[in-house]
């Protein structure tokens, strides 16, 4: 379990701040006359170890001057940059904090140089690993009960994408944050190092892999971020086991940039905006910090949400910021030294990464033995039957007090989740027998219903039975459907007179005698069975019948005026017909005009959405309507 522990706990007692102020070094690169076209000399002079004075643009009688942690001067050597700003912060590596050095200014101003250096004059990245090695092989000499791992990683940012250097065929890859507020970059690649060497075959490579171009002030500008991440494990090889974990940032930036003196186009212009937005970011985030905002916006660019254990984070933090002399950088200068000026307020807190494990092994009780004392360092069992007390093992060493905590507060945790065994065994047994009775219930329940359901049908048999033997029967289950009785009538029930006393009188009774029949039949055989075989039953009676029992001259004529609506009629005319609505009648209107008049009025089915079934209830609508007015 991974847990803080405050930096004055570590070493033993010995006085450490809590909080670490950001420590901003300045370094001026030497003066050059061919980028100074005016021959107007430097505007930026040293005036001691800490300080420095530049020409005020608005009175070039007068001059600002800004004091920082370190200034390093035209004449500095990589040496010196290493030794005053970035050594005094690697032995926190080993103790389990985080460190920072990142590199800040405009394009041209030597910020490249610094970090990386050159094969004769190697810069701070090669100096760093190479005194992290050194001291671990120091610890690793005065203190046998430790183990040290190193690794590397390395990517860039590069139009607000995060780019691994070490495996150039990656894409852009996400920014995590884990539940202890780490910033973490899954997928990026990690190598263990074994030694300065190895990490120097792997270094150079990596290097070459990052994104450069050449500009009107600079041949070789960086055009990303790039970020090199060294990792230090310190493990105990005995118990309790603990683990300190220190991470090193080492960051090159890429320098802000006036599109107007670098003549930037195209892609090099959209590399420059990208630069710039994420250094206007990080100038947003100083801001933020030094007025004490409820919210920081790290995660407005990928740059600041990387630096964000650096700037207002737990990490040792050192800025160096690079100036040029010349007038022509006069301006970013002046930007780079106010920005550097309001960094140095910066606080961060630093706090040791520490993880424990303990090297006995914690036993969960069993079903046959009690868990009780099972949060003490020497535990006892008592044998069941028995009276014996047997100590478990040899007593352990004793723990510091911050470890001690964390394991019974550990134990307490496993005794309270896992309780008693014999007690859950006996909830356990009177779940099961809680069950079995239930399925026992439900099982009678089902018994008894099924007998019921076997008296219905033989009931039922024996009433089909006695009944009418001329009615139609249909076999159905006693328990979910009721004898059907949408038989046919008997025709010899209904008594119709013949049609050629009137027209109209044969329909009348034709529409009285039809359904009636039903209804007398219905009443007599018990109650209807409703849903759809009763419906199609009925129809079927219905449909069958009213056209045989109609003059046949009535239904030619009733036929013919249908005909006559359909071929002459207007949209308002279509509509008058029984089940037609204004859909349907402006169907009928587009087939006419397309096919031509209607033949006969079955020819109405081949009207788009008129299906047989449709036509059938049509005709029968408007014939029957039709004799009825």
């Amino acid at each position: 379990m991974a847990q803080r522990v405050a930096v004055s706990e570590v070493g033993g007692g010995r006085a450490s701040k809590r909080t670490s102020r950001v420590r901003v070094a300045v370094r001026l690169r030497p003066y050059m006359e061919g980028q100074d076209e005016k021959g107007e000399g430097p505007c930026v002079r040293g005036l001691g170890p800490q300080s420095l004075e530049v020409t005020n643009w608005r009175n070039a009688t007068e001059t600002l001057q800004y004091q920082f942690d370190v200034f390093h001067g035209e004449q500095s050597t990589q040496q010196e940059v290493f030794l005053s700003s970035v050594k005094p912060i690697l032995p926190h590596l080993l103790n389990g904090q985080n460190a920072s050095v990142f590199a800040y200014g405009p394009t041209g101003a030597g910020k490249t140089h610094t970090m990386l250096g050159s094969p004769e004059q190697p810069g701070v990245i090669p100096r760093a690993v190479r005194e992290v090695f050194h001291l671990v092989r120091e610890q690793e000499r005065k203190e046998g009960d430790w183990e040290y791992s190193i690794g590397m990683s390395y990517l860039e940012i590069y139009n607000e994408k995060v780019l691994d250097l070490l495996s150039p065929g990656s894409q852009d890859l996400p920014i995590r944050e884990d539940k202890e507020r780490n910033i973490l970059i899954p997928g990026l690649t990690y190598v263990p190092l074994s030694s300065f060497s190895h990490f120097h075959t792997h270094f150079i490579p990596a290097s070459l892999n990052r994104t450069t171009a050449s500009t009107k002030l600079n041949q070789r500008s960086s055009r990303s971020h790039a970020i090199l991440l060294i990792k230090v494990v310190k493990s105990q090889r005995g118990p309790p086991h603990r683990q300190l974990t220190g991470k090193l940032y080492l960051v090159d930036l890429a320098g802000s940039e006036d599109n107007r003196r670098t003549g930037n186009q195209g892609l090099r212009l959209k590399e420059s905006g990208a630069i710039n937005l994420s250094l206007f970011t990080l100038s947003k985030v100083v801001d933020c910090l030094n007025a004490g905002a409820g919210r920081v916006p790290y995660r407005d660019s990928k740059l600041t949400r990387l630096l964000q254990d650096s700037l207002g984070g737990s990490a040792h933090s050192v800025m160096i910021t690079n100036i040029a002399p010349e007038y022509k950088y006069y301006f970013d200068t002046f930007t780079a030294l106010n920005f550097a000026a309001k960094s140095k307020l910066i606080v961060n807190r630093p706090f040791v990464r520490e993880s424990v494990s303990s090297s006995a092994p914690v036993k969960r009780p069993s079903d046959e033995q009690a868990a009780a004392g099972a949060g003490e360092p020497q535990r006892k069992r008592v044998k069941e039957g028995h009276g014996e007390e047997e100590q478990e093992g040899p007593p352990l060493p004793p723990l510091s007090p911050a470890v001690s905590t964390v394991l019974d507060r550990l134990l307490a945790l496993e005794k309270m989740m896992m309780g008693s065994p014999e007690r859950e065994r006996l909830n356990l047994l009177k779940t099961v027998a809680q069950s079995r009775r239930e399925i026992q219930e439900l099982r009678d329940k089902q018994r008894e219903l099924e007998a019921k359901a076997l008296k219905f049908e033989r009931a039922d048999q024996d009433k089909g039975t006695q009944g009418d033997s001329v009615l139609c029967k249909t076999e159905l289950s006693s328990l979910h459907r009721k004898q059907s009785t949408a038989a046919r009538p008997k025709k010899q029930q209904a008594v119709v007179p013949p049609l050629q006393v009137s027209q109209v009188q044969p329909l009348q009774q034709c529409a009285v005698l039809c359904k009636p029949s039903l209804c007398s039949s219905n009443k007599q055989h018990g109650p209807v069975l409703k849903g759809k075989e009763n419906n199609k039953a009925e129809d079927s009676c219905i449909s069958n019948d009213w056209e045989s029992r109609l003059d046949r001259s009535v239904l030619q004529q009733s036929q013919q005026k249908i005909l006559e609506i359909l071929n002459s009629g207007t949209l308002k005319n279509l509509k008058t017909l029984q089940l037609v609505g204004d859909k349907t009648a402006k169907l009928i209107l587009g087939w006419r005009e397309i096919n031509g008049p209607f033949q006969q009025v079955e020819d109405l089915q081949k009207v788009e959405g008129i299906t047989a079934k449709r036509f059938s209830s049509f005709i029968k609508a408007n014939i029957l309507g039709t004799i009825g007015r």
